[in-house]
């Protein structure tokens, strides 16, 4: 008799036990669901946050990149603007030094000129001695010193007579007084020289009045 009464209880045990199992399993599945229901009704809102972040992270990139296509643009404006002052300076010492350079050259054209009216006449003065039997050729000497003296001096500052008999006629030197034929020379040439022009430093003083 006892021993179907424990049998009884052992049984009742095993059944409780087996409910409470399965109410457990019941229990872990329900909640499982809620969980996965929570998390799918949050994932949408997730997604949108996601979303935005990156559509501010492509706003904050495209605002950067303007900002840089600005400075590039500001930058090259201003080595522009550098190289255009440099070119600029650049012209203004060229030029200077140019001036400085034909003031060097040519501070004494005027003198020159004055000092060609002197030769001029020293030259009248020999050719004029030379055809003459009555002049004291110590005389006619220190003509000829007193020019070659001069003349020295002036191609020494580089000051050069041009315009020699046989040379072939150059317009931008000589001045044709006039014009005849001779069979002892080629055509364009100078026959004669009826006053000698020079230059100071290929400056033309004044051209040689020739005949051609």
């Amino acid at each position: 008799m006892a021993d179907k009464k424990a049998q009884a209880n052992a049984e009742q045990y095993q059944q409780q036990a087996e409910q409470a199992a399965k109410q457990q399993a019941a229990d872990e599945q329900a909640h499982a669901e809620a969980e996965q229901t929570v998390s799918d009704e949050g994932q949408p809102e997730t997604q949108k946050q996601t979303a935005a972040a990156a559509d501010s992270e492509l706003d904050r990139i495209a605002e950067l990149e303007l900002a840089l296509s600005k400075a590039e643009a500001k930058a090259n404006e201003q080595k522009e603007s550098v190289l255009r002052t440099q070119a600029e300076m650049e012209n203004v010492r060229r030029r200077a030094s140019q001036d400085v350079e034909k003031a060097h050259k040519f501070a004494l054209e005027k003198f020159a000129n004055e000092l060609l009216t002197s030769v001029d006449n020293l030259e009248r003065a020999m050719q004029a001695a030379e055809g003459s039997e009555t002049v004291d050729k110590t005389f006619l000497e220190g003509i000829e010193l007193t020019y070659k003296s001069l003349t020295t001096t002036l191609e020494k500052f580089g000051v050069k007579a041009v315009g020699q008999e046989g040379e072939v006629f150059n317009p931008d030197q000589h001045q044709a007084m006039s014009m005849q034929e001779s069979p002892e020379h080629d055509n364009n040439t100078i026959i004669a020289v009826m006053q000698k022009g020079y230059m100071l430093n290929e400056r033309l003083l004044r051209p040689a009045m020739v005949m051609v």
